[in-house]
């Protein structure tokens, strides 16, 4: 899977870096959907046999609609794609087109894409017609590899569109439920809470009691979940620095220094603290490692010098175990991002950790 990990990392970088430039939908296109579809798919967006901009078939009364791209897989219609510009929402009432034109032509596959998040849709409920659900989402700032070997499947060198329907169903209902626990995370549900508290509560279930259970609930999943990174960091470091007792309390300042506000939902993670005992070991060859500190926010979680937001170090953004990436700081607090393979490998980048140090000594 290396070819597709470094074509879609290298596209991830490339929407880092050009994001804010992007302001329509033909400039999104051309910067990262078109080398989607040339460099991960694997087909020549130059060669018109291959991939048809503007595709047109006319559907019942709808004549000289277009899709952005049709991609031809065996001289047939293999995969439809329609486009919006980067950072606009994706939902179905924008991609009409995608449902008509599905029902039309032989493509058994739909993407809906603005540049970064890509969902592909089959016919899982009816046959020849558009599922209104994706069955498989991927996003290049949040990159999954557990996606990629379904990915492989649709380039042109492999195509094999068998395996992918084969898969699309379990993709489809797992992706789901992976959703709906991130939701439960931030906000607990009242049917989630009504599973728990006749658990756990013996008496009468009044609105009152569940008005005042439901958040101890909730407090109790997201101590289980603590629990659990606290074990996970406990395996990974040989239990020779394990943590001992509860979970560090998580910060909810922003460690940015226009925005110190509160920030709910935060879930400090396995790899964000190892990285920091990490970063702790590195920069003791000169400060007291005490003096290393950590903030999570939403966005990333920084690494400060005497826990102080003007004195940033470097930034973790590693809530997706499949995607870490270590943001290195300039001398005017500009970010560069490192993608790394594991977290031994923020060992190499010591020098810039050391020097960002010292700019505050």
């Amino acid at each position: 899977m290396s070819n597709i990990a470094d074509q879609l990392s290298n596209l991830a970088q490339k929407l880092e870096r050009t994001r804010d430039s992007l302001s329509t939908e033909e400039a999104t296109k051309t910067a990262l959907i078109m080398p989607f579809i040339q460099n991960v798919l694997g087909f020549d967006v130059f060669d018109a046999t291959e991939v048809i901009p503007e595709f047109v078939a006319d559907v019942g009364m709808k004549k000289g609609e277009k899709v952005d791209f049709a991609i031809v897989n065996n001289d047939e219609i293999a995969i439809l794609i329609e486009c919006k510009k980067v950072g606009e929402a994706l939902n179905l009432e924008n991609a009409a087109q995608l449902f008509r034109y599905f029902t039309v032509t032989s493509a058994r596959i739909a993407i809906l894409t603005n540049g970064n998040q890509y969902q592909l849709y089959t016919d899982l409920d009816a046959p020849n017609k558009m599922d209104s659900r994706p069955f498989l989402e991927l996003q290049l700032d949040d990159l999954d590899s557990s996606l990629f070997p379904e990915l492989e499947k649709l380039r042109k060198t492999n195509f094999d569109l068998e395996s992918v329907l084969s898969a699309a169903e379990e993709l489809k209902y797992v992706s789901a439920a992976k959703r709906e626990f991130a939701a439960e995370a931030r906000e607990m549900s009242d049917d989630i809470a009504s599973v728990i508290l006749p658990r756990i509560y013996s008496g009468r279930l009044t609105a009152k009691v569940r008005e005042q259970l439901t958040p101890l609930v909730a407090k109790g999943y997201l101590q289980f979940i603590s629990d659990q990174v606290n074990y996970r960091l406990q395996t990974a470091l040989g239990g020779s620095q394990g943590v001992k007792g509860p979970a560090p309390e998580l910060r909810q300042e922003d460690s940015d220094e226009e925005d110190n506000g509160q920030q709910p939902d935060i879930i400090t993670t396995a790899e964000e603290m190892q990285g920091h005992l990490i970063v702790q070991a590195i920069l003791s060859r000169e400060y007291d490692p005490t003096r290393i500190t950590m903030r999570d926010t939403k966005s990333y979680c920084g690494i400060l010098l005497d826990d102080n937001n003007r004195k940033p170090i470097c930034r973790f953004h590693f809530h997706n175990t499949d995607n870490l990436r270590l943001e290195l700081l300039d001398e005017n607090k500009k970010g560069t991002l490192i993608y790394l393979n594991g977290l031994p490998e923020i060992y190499q980048y010591s020098d810039q950790l050391l020097q960002a140090a010292a700019r505050y000594a």
